[in-house]
């Protein structure tokens, strides 16, 4: 059975009475780079001075899935959350370093007695850095309180209850900014490096999102009072996606906003709609608001899963996928899936819109991945990391479930195999996402602008398909269609289903490859 993260202690484990009145407290800012709605903060203010502290990690930023558009971003949201804490006559202890050797410092330094930091659930390494903490922290005596950030639970035994204790999280009070916070003065600060220091080389993400609190919240406001009117139907299509979705996913991933405050806000949207909008049930913004409630549940509970099982990030959750793939990638089909050249049009236009911005929508996420895994028949691991390293808001416990829902690996999920062709044509008919990222076929028509390669002569350069789009669909689906037949795979899909979704039954219809 997978090791699971509840060595770390919780809100719930520790009471809060066990720390002294007035014992010196270190907040230990993670991905949780706000001020408000902010459990540990709030927890450290009533019980001692504090010291605000962050700690950039060189080891963390070694690991393949990080790049430097994330540090971009990181840079941007500590830069605001400095200047909040400023504002209250607080600085930003800022060091770098091994986490545990810093604590250990400071703790000579100032002898603090409590560590106060939210519940964090993101790659293996930090959950490995957790435990080297959680022993440190317990061999001195030091309390580690770990307040839950989001509605994601530690120690959880099955999926019964967890939509109902998510809903019961979301709508808890918002934790405002404390009215009195006792700092600790400490003026040492480590300068933060530059990303070449960290070995990040400087991509061409030139169109990336901006970090930081104040970016978040005009997202939020500009989102629900008009660019998310038409959400639900517009969110599909990379010509509408960019400007109709939240765009909040950035922001959730570092912590400038909290889900509890997304969430709130769009059920008062809709509240105050419905009170005010005359024609409030034939708009489009109850299905808007229903569409992005759901997703901020699905953001908890795909980081649930890793939550559950920290493995997911580089092994098949279902093991009879465990070596249906070469092992190695097929370098040239590889290379030409990074570099947005396999002459599908709309698989290289959203890769290099990407590339360039950072971000794409979900559809599109799940088109690129497919194309990969089945089509191209890449093993799912170097295509997830290569993505890690493009997606600005790359949360890896909804990253890995998506990658390997798409890849066919979980067992319990019906095999998404995107067609391209029929993909192409359905979210961009006329052409317009193609034309404005792959300018080789801004002249093509649109009768050809999704199958150019009929007509060669017109390409300019764009190269021809790296594979025959139905042949390669077909042996895919065959493959693991076959896998899925073997009584041993539908035992052990129903442990999945139970581990990770709840008490419903297998449907022999997950087995049956869907082609879109």
């Amino acid at each position: 059975m997978a090791k699971t993260r509840d060595q770390s202690p919780n809100e719930a484990s520790i009471p809060r009475q066990t720390t002294h009145p007035r014992s010196m407290n270190i907040v230990w800012f993670k991905r949780d780079l706000r001020l408000h709605d902010h459990a540990a903060l709030s927890q450290a203010a009533t019980s001692g001075p504090i010291l605000p502290l962050y700690i950039l990690e060189p080891d963390l930023w070694q690991q393949p899935d990080l790049s430097h558009r994330h540090y971009v971003f990181l840079l941007e949201c500590l830069k605001e959350l400095e200047a909040s804490l400023n504002t209250l006559g607080a600085k930003l202890v800022i060091k770098i370093g091994d986490a545990v050797e810093i604590l250990n410092q400071l703790h000579q330094n100032i002898s603090f007695s409590s560590l106060f930091s939210h519940q964090e659930t993101w790659n293996y390494w930090t959950y490995q850095r957790d435990q080297r903490v959680l022993k440190w922290a317990q061999s001195k005596g030091i309390i580690w309180v770990e307040p839950r950030q989001h509605g994601v639970f530690r120690r959880l035994k099955d999926r019964s209850q967890w939509g109902w204790r998510w809903y019961q999280e979301m709508r808890k009070p918002i934790l405002p900014l404390p009215t009195t916070i006792d700092f600790i003065p400490h003026h040492h600060c480590d300068g933060l490096p530059h990303s070449q220091e960290l070995g990040l080389i400087e991509g061409s993400c030139s169109q990336h999102q901006m970090g930081g609190r104040s970016q978040a919240l005009k997202l939020l406001d500009s989102f629900l009072t008009s660019r998310g009117k038409d959400y639900s139907k517009e969110m599909s299509s990379p010509v509408t996606a960019f400007e109709s979705c939240s765009r909040l996913s950035p922001h959730f991933s570092f912590g400038t906003i909290s889900i509890r405050e997304a969430f709130q806000a769009a059920e008062k949207h809709s509240l105050d709609l419905k009170n005010h909008l005359h024609d409030f049930s034939s708009s489009s913004w109850p299905s808007a608001m229903r569409s992005f409630l759901s997703r901020l549940r699905w953001h908890c509970h795909f980081i649930q899963k890793l939550e559950d099982n920290p493995k997911i990030e580089f092994k098949s959750i279902h093991s009879a996928y465990a070596h249906v793939r070469p092992e190695l990638p097929d370098s040239e089909l590889f290379d030409a899936w990074k570099q947005g050249r396999t002459g599908f049009p709309m698989v290289d236009a959203c890769m290099r819109a990407l590339i360039k911005t950072g971000w794409i929508n979900f559809r599109m996420r799940a088109m690129l991945v497919s194309f990969a895994s089945y089509h191209l028949w890449l093993p799912w691991q170097p295509t997830a990391i290569y993505l890690a390293q493009l997606f600005i808001d790359y949360e890896p416990g909804i990253h890995y479930c998506q990658i390997q829902m798409q890849s066919g690996t979980t067992g319990i999920n019906a095999l998404r195999i995107y067609n391209p062709i029929i993909q192409s044509i359905d979210q961009d008919p006329k052409g317009v996402f193609i034309k404005a990222w792959i300018p080789e076929l801004a002249h093509v028509s649109e009768a050809l602008i999704h199958t150019p390669w009929k007509q060669p002569l017109l390409m300019n350069g764009y190269p021809l398909p790296i594979i025959d789009e139905k042949t390669a669909r077909k042996k895919a689906a065959d493959s693991l269609y076959s896998l899925r037949k073997n009584p041993e795979h539908q035992s052990l899909s129903a442990e999945i289903l139970n581990k990770h979704v709840g008490h419903r039954r297998v449907s022999n219809k997950s087995s049956s490859p869907i082609k879109k």
